[in-house]
């Protein structure tokens, strides 16, 4: 029951998040999603519904390196999204944290990002 009750209180905090952020095609939304075993990035286009760059642990290029849903692969991960959205021509997004704290993983993957030239 407390598991159930933990779900629906992310989910709300998703989805009040989520009505104050919203990406643009000038502006995209970057949001980080971090499970047990991988991490995933990704800047959408909410008035298009477009994905514009996605990264995520899965990728073939990112598996040999052996990142983990940690503080350090969370700040590899970053930082390159970051030169990912710099060749892409994406200088400025707005992050969504979904639902998350502003916390470890989280602020690492951010202050990577933000290191790799973003602005958020």
């Amino acid at each position: 029951m407390a598991l159930e009750k933990s779900k629906i209180l992310l989910q709300k905090r998703r989805w009040r998040i989520r009505k104050k952020v919203n990406g643009t095609a000038a502006r995209p939304r970057l949001v980080v999603k971090f499970s047990h075993e991988h991490i995933y990035a990704q800047c959408i286009d909410d008035r298009a519904g477009t994905t514009s760059i996605y990264v995520s642990t899965l990728a073939k290029d990112l598996k040999g390196k052996g990142l983990k849903p940690n503080v350090l692969g969370a700040a590899a991960l970053g930082s390159i999204l970051g030169e990912k959205a710099k060749a892409a021509g994406i200088s400025q997004v707005v992050f969504d944290r979904a639902g998350r704290t502003y916390h470890g993983c989280v602020k690492a993957f951010a202050e990577a990002a933000r290191s790799a030239g973003l602005i958020f």
